[in-house]
């Protein structure tokens, strides 16, 4: 297995060469210049993993990196218009860049070359098939999984179970399906395919259930983000639906009242609803389903038929990617 870096140097020339040079500019620019501005490449990366662990050719699986990166960006920006940001990775986002019609027809467009580099990969009228049953899985699941965040902000009986199908589908599903058409196209088989599409599915609800924890306890210089946005911002993570489950009724209504106001003290409303975290026993109920999901995660990978080093890589990958800051 090749070194990140590896992958991203092989991505990042394949990204060059393909960049969106077509007319009219005024539609294209905005398309690379979202992709210009683009964060770790992670999920492209996942694609030419998969394939590796099967093949070492994993140039057959850069259509599918291109396409899972285009897509992705795809669902940013129009998130980004959803939600009113002015920023994103630290620029412009392309409706503050350009306008809002721009921004959605960019996105229109890069929805659509994301299928035409899928349909340009090796394996013939069958795997594109496949790939394809895949990609609109997937798609489909992701959109999905953001009417169900939008309508969580108006809903006040939301679930767990509830929460985490939606970070399931907003999140986990594209690393999912990027290991899985990583593998299909390196010569895995069905089984192995799905083993990793279970890999990454569980390993995306763990990266996101840390990323929660994180974003109220974790170090600021290290996680990146200001810690506390999400109880600035009210939103119903799995640990304000936990808290809410084992709080006493004092516990409950000081915290539903909490999550309701927007004050001019932020400091103090976080510290009071950290408190609530660690008294109700959420936060520690958090942790042990990040390391659950973490531990599926890790059964799926030893199921393939793979060399003790590659299993040994992916697992090293995996924890290297949730060891962010706590």
């Amino acid at each position: 297995m090749r070194s990140i870096d590896n992958y991203q140097t092989l991505f990042q020339a394949f990204l060059t060469e393909n960049s969106f040079n077509q007319m009219p500019q005024e539609l294209y620019e905005p398309v690379n210049y979202i992709l210009s501005i683009g964060g770790k490449r992670l999920r492209p990366l996942l694609a030419l993993m998969g394939c590796e662990l099967f093949s070492d050719k994993i140039e057959r699986a850069l259509p599918i990196a291109m396409a899972v990166e285009v897509f992705h960006n795809f669902t940013l920006l129009h998130d980004d218009i959803m939600d009113a940001a002015p920023l994103r990775r630290g620029q412009p986002t392309v409706h503050t860049k350009y306008n809002i019609n721009t921004g959605i027809l960019s996105g229109d467009v890069m929805l659509i070359w994301a299928y035409r580099f899928l349909m340009n990969t090796e394996g013939g009228d069958a795997m594109t098939i496949r790939l394809l049953d895949i990609f609109n899985k997937m798609a489909t699941e992701v959109c999905e999984g953001q009417q169900m965040d939008m309508n969580f902000e108006t809903r006040s009986d939301v679930t767990i179970e509830e929460y985490i199908c939606m970070i399931e589908f907003k999140t986990s599903v594209l690393i999912a399906a990027a290991f899985q058409m990583g593998a299909l196209v390196g010569g895995g088989t069905e089984g192995d395919a799905q083993h990793l599409y279970e890999f990454g599915r569980n390993i995306g609800i763990a990266f996101q259930i840390q990323d929660d924890i994180l974003d109220s306890f974790g170090d600021p210089l290290k996680f990146g983000k200001k810690v506390g946005g999400d109880i600035i911002q009210n939103k119903k993570t799995l640990l304000v639906l936990k808290a809410l489950e084992l709080a006493d009724e004092v516990q409950k209504t000081d915290l539903q009242k909490l999550m309701s106001e927007t004050p001019t003290d932020e400091a103090t409303k976080i510290e009071a609803v950290k408190s609530l975290f660690e008294a109700t026993g959420a936060r520690r109920f958090a942790e042990l389903e990040m390391e659950n999901y973490l531990k599926i995660a890790f059964q799926h990978l030893s199921a393939p038929p793979l060399s003790t080093d590659k299993k040994n890589y992916m697992h090293q990958f995996a924890n290297e990617l949730m060891m962010r800051e706590k």
